[in-house]
This record gives structure tokens, C-alpha cells and sequence, in this order.
């Protein structure tokens, strides 16, 4: 999916740049150095998905999950640094207004370069939700922001062919780079989070503990049982979740074992793609690092 990203940016740099050339522009102009930013970066996505889908090593145990983080962070950078050029250019040409010529041809073009982002960024979306991707996902959102930016331009654009405004040109110019500002502050402050272990979306975590619940209520052995300390985070496309099961301190290991694995196929089947861990304690027994938690509060 990334590869055909990559071709279709590059399609679409042709594109507007041939837009930005025949029609000079401003706002064509931004459009076109966006598209760059979607070149560079969903290289750089498909690097890390590629490291991403390694299998656990000896460096690194517990996978290479986060690597999508980089992407989206590296992205966000990247649009930041579009944004700036596309912003100090507006302003110059904002200072020196200049005509624009041969509209239909540049703003034809740029139609067609948005067609096809339009379609990938869906394409992108349907990947993302179907392998949990936050690489595959920002750079869908990247390219739907960059349909809009487009139809933002091509209104201004056809304002400045009705109206003689020439200012209007690098205005919307502007507009275009405090726009991509803000999505990519967005992709930046997600990346952040999930390389910090941000937890599970609630409703997930609704699940979980509705599948607990019903867990307790359908065992014949449930209400011998008590499930706490449930905590949850994200690494990537991998899901995780620890909690506590105690359970009557004269059960056998066997027969505790046995019921520990019935409630970690409950909880992944409530999450599709959750990994669990689950640490078995004696009814009345809290572990070590709750009580040294509690006793530190």
C-alpha cells in the first residue's frame, strides 16, 4: 500500500507542479510542495512498517512495534518544514502580487492530482482500521488534508480569475500552510503518546472489562474469582493489557492455570489482536508493587 503511496506521489507532484508552472500560481505553488512532503514521507513509512513487522530478537524482545511512531512524528516534522516555506513564500509574493495565467489548464491538473490522492488517502484508511497501522493512518490523513488544501486552492484561485484580486493568491497560500500546521501538530502529538504507552481508546477498555464481567457471570467458578489492577497500552499494531486474578488460595496451580487461560481468550476475543498477561494471587493478597504504590501514596 505504501509503494503504491509513493507512486501516486509522485504522479501528483508532476501534476501540480506542471499546474504551479502554467499558472504561477501561489497557492499552486503550496500545493505542489505539500506533495513533496507526502513523497518523503510515506518513504519514510514504508522503512519503518518494514522494521515494524520484524519479529521479536534478542535486542529487542518485545518487537519493533513502535517504529510506526517515527513515521508519524518524522511526518509531522515534515509538514512543519512545508508549512514554513509555504508561508514565507506567500508572504513575499503577498508583498508583490503577480498575475496568473492559463487557469484552466493548471486548475484541470490540479483536479486530477486530487482525484487520486482522494482515492488512496480512502484506500489508506481501510488499511490502516484493517492491520491497527498508525504509519498507513497518518499518511491517509496526510493526503485527505491535501484534498482539501487542494479545493481550497481552486476556490481562491477561480476568486482570483473573477475578481482581479490578485492579493487573494498568496493569502490562501498562507491559509494552506497555517492549515498543514495544524495537522501536522496533531501527528506529532500522536506519535508522542504512543511511544509514551498511551493506554487503549475506551471503548476498548469498555470491552474488556464487560468481557471480565461476563466472564465472572457465565463460570460456574467465577464468583470465586476477582480481577483488578487492569491497565492497558498500544505499541504500534500491538495491543496489550495486564491485570491481577485472584483467586481461593487452596485451588491448585493447575485448576487456577486452567481458568487463567479461559479469561485471556475471553479478553482477546473481546479486542481483536490484544495481547494479555494475567498474574495469579491468593484471595486477600495484593502484589508487592500495589502495596508499595498505596504505601508511597
Amino acid at each position: 500500500m505504501l509503494r503504491l503511496s509513493i507512486a501516486v506521489a509522485v504522479i501528483t507532484i508532476v501534476l501540480k507542479g506542471l499546474a504551479a508552472y502554467v499558472t504561477n500560481s501561489m497557492g499552486l505553488i503550496s500545493d505542489a510542495l505539500e506533495s513533496f512532503v507526502n513523497l518523503a514521507s510515506a518513504s519514510f513509512a514504508l522503512g519503518m512498517v518494514t522494521i515494524a513487522a520484524r519479529p521479536p530478537d534478542e535486542g529487542h524482545p518485545y518487537g519493533h512495534h513502535k517504529a510506526e511512531y517515527f513515521s508519524s512524528g518524522f511526518e509531522g516534522v515534515l509538514i512543519f518544514g512545508a508549512a514554513a516555506a509555504i508561508i514565507w513564500f506567500g508572504v513575499l509574493r503577498l508583498m508583490n502580487p503577480q498575475p496568473l495565467e492559463q487557469l484552466g489548464w493548471g486548475m484541470g491538473l490540479s483536479v486530477l492530482s486530487s482525484g487520486f490522492n482522494a482515492v488512496l488517502a480512502l484506500m489508506l484508511f481501510r488499511a490502516a482500521a484493517a492491520h491497527r497501522s498508525i504509519a498507513l493512518e497518518a499518511d491517509g490523513r496526510h493526503l485527505m488534508t491535501d484534498v482539501w488544501t487542494s479545493a481550497g486552492v481552486l476556490v481562491a484561485v477561480a476568486a482570483v480569475a473573477l475578481t482581479g484580486w490578485l492579493w487573494l493568491d498568496p493569502a490562501i497560500a498562507i491559509v494552506v500552510g497555517l492549515n498543514i500546521v495544524r495537522e501536522g501538530f496533531k501527528l506529532v502529538w500522536r506519535s508522542s503518546q504512543g511511544l509514551m504507552d498511551e493506554a487503549l481508546e475506551p471503548e476498548s477498555i469498555e470491552a474488556l472489562l464487560a468481557a471480565l464481567e461476563r466472564f465472572r457471570s457465565a463460570t460456574p467458578e467465577g464468583e470465586r474469582v476477582r480481577f483488578d489492577d487492569v491497565v492497558t497500552r498500544r505499541a504500534g499494531q500491538r495491543l496489550f493489557a495486564d491485570l491481577h486474578m485472584h483467586v481461593p488460595g487452596d485451588w491448585t496451580l493447575q485448576r487456577a492455570a486452567g481458568l487463567r487461560d479461559g479469561v485471556e481468550q475471553a479478553l482477546m476475543d473481546a479486542v481483536p489482536g490484544l495481547r494479555v498477561t494475567i498474574q495469579l494471587l491468593p484471595l486477600g493478597m495484593e502484589a508487592r508493587a500495589v502495596l508499595l504504590e498505596k504505601e508511597g501514596a
